[in-house]
C-alpha cells in the first residue's frame, strides 16, 4: 500500500472510533435507564448517566458528607464530563481493537505471539487497577479526609463536581499506575533497563515511588498513599522478576540507538564498539 492508501485506512478506522465515542455519550446522556419508561414515557424518566452516577453516590459517599450543586452550572456540567467519560470507557475496547488492525499487517509471526501476552496483561491489570482504585482507594481516601472537617470545624458540604471528579480520576489512575510492570517488563527486554540495575538502586526506586503516589492521591490520608505503595512496591517486585525471565532466556534485544559506540581513529565517525573493521573507511581499529 502506498503511503496515501495507509493514511486512508487511519481515517477511516479513526471515523469508526470517532462515531463510536459520539454514539455511546449521546446514549449516556438521553438512553433512559428504566425499562417503565418504554410502557409510560409520559412517566418518570432517568436517563443512563443519572443511574450510574446514582450507583457511585450509594457506594462509594461516606454517610456524614452532603453534595451541593454550588453552581447553577456544576450540575450542568457533570452530567456532560461524566457521559463523556463513561462514552470513553464504552469506546477504549473499539480504539484498542482499530489501532490493532492497522498495525496487524506489519508484524511478523513471531512478533504477534510475543504481543499477545502483553496485551492480556495489560488488560488484566488496568482492570484490576480499576477496581482496587474504586472499590478500596477511594473510599479508604475519602473517610480519612473526613476527620480534618472537625479539626477545622468545619461541614461536609462537597461539590458534586468535586466528589465525582475526585471518584472518576483516581480511578483511572490507578488503573494505569498497576499497569507499570508492563513497561518496566518492555523496558528490559529492548535493553534500555538492566533488572540489576533496578535492584542495586531499588531504595531510589522505592523513593520514586512514594513521590508518584503523592502525585497520583493529591490530598489524601496517610492511610491510602500506605496502601497503593505497598501494591506499587509488590508491582515493582513482580515487574523485575517476569523481566529475569527475559534476561536469562537470552530474549533481549537491544536497539541499535542503545548499543555503545566508539570513534573510528582514521575517520572519526562513530562506529560500533564491538566492530574490528570501520564501516565507514573500512580500516581496522587494531
Amino acid at each position: 500500500m502506498s503511503f496515501w492508501e495507509h493514511t486512508y485506512e487511519l481515517v477511516r478506522r479513526l471515523k469508526v472510533v470517532l462515531y463510536t465515542l459520539v454514539i455511546s455519550t449521546v446514549l449516556m446522556m438521553v438512553f433512559p435507564a428504566n425499562i417503565s419508561f418504554f410502557r409510560d414515557p409520559l412517566g418518570s424518566y432517568e436517563p443512563l448517566i443519572s443511574v450510574i452516577l446514582g450507583k457511585i453516590r450509594e457506594q462509594v459517599l461516606p454517610k456524614d458528607v452532603t453534595l451541593i450543586g454550588e453552581t447553577f452550572v456544576n450540575p450542568i456540567e457533570l452530567y456532560l464530563v461524566a457521559s463523556f467519560f463513561f462514552g470513553l470507557v464504552i469506546t477504549a475496547p473499539v480504539l484498542a481493537y482499530e489501532i490493532y488492525k492497522f498495525v496487524d499487517p506489519a508484524l511478523y509471526p513471531h512478533e504477534r505471539r510475543g504481543l499477545y501476552p502483553f496485551l492480556t496483561s495489560f488488560a488484566i491489570l488496568f482492570i484490576a487497577g480499576l477496581i482496587f482504585g474504586y472499590f478500596v482507594l477511594v473510599p479508604y481516601g475519602l473517610m480519612a479526609l473526613l476527620p480534618f472537617f472537625k479539626v477545622v470545624g468545619a461541614e461536609p458540604y462537597i461539590s458534586v463536581t468535586s466528589f465525582y471528579y475526585f471518584v472518576l480520576i483516581l480511578t483511572i489512575l490507578t488503573g494505569i499506575v498497576f499497569t507499570f510492570p508492563i513497561f518496566l517488563t518492555l523496558f528490559v527486554r529492548f535493553g534500555v533497563l538492566q533488572t540489576a540495575t533496578l535492584t542495586k538502586n531499588r531504595k531510589y526506586v522505592y523513593f520514586g515511588l512514594l513521590i508518584l503516589v503523592f502525585l497520583v492521591t493529591p490530598g489524601e490520608g496517610g492511610l491510602a498513599n500506605f496502601m497503593l505503595l505497598a501494591v506499587m512496591i509488590l508491582l515493582f517486585e513482580a515487574g523485575i522478576f517476569f523481566a529475569k525471565r527475559y534476561e536469562k532466556k537470552g530474549e533481549i534485544r537491544r536497539p541499535r540507538w542503545f548499543e555503545e559506540k566508539q570513534q573510528c581513529k582514521f575517520c572519526r565517525k562513530d562506529m560500533p564498539a564491538n566492530v574490528t573493521f570501520c564501516p565507514n573507511c573500512g580500516k581496522s581499529q587494531k
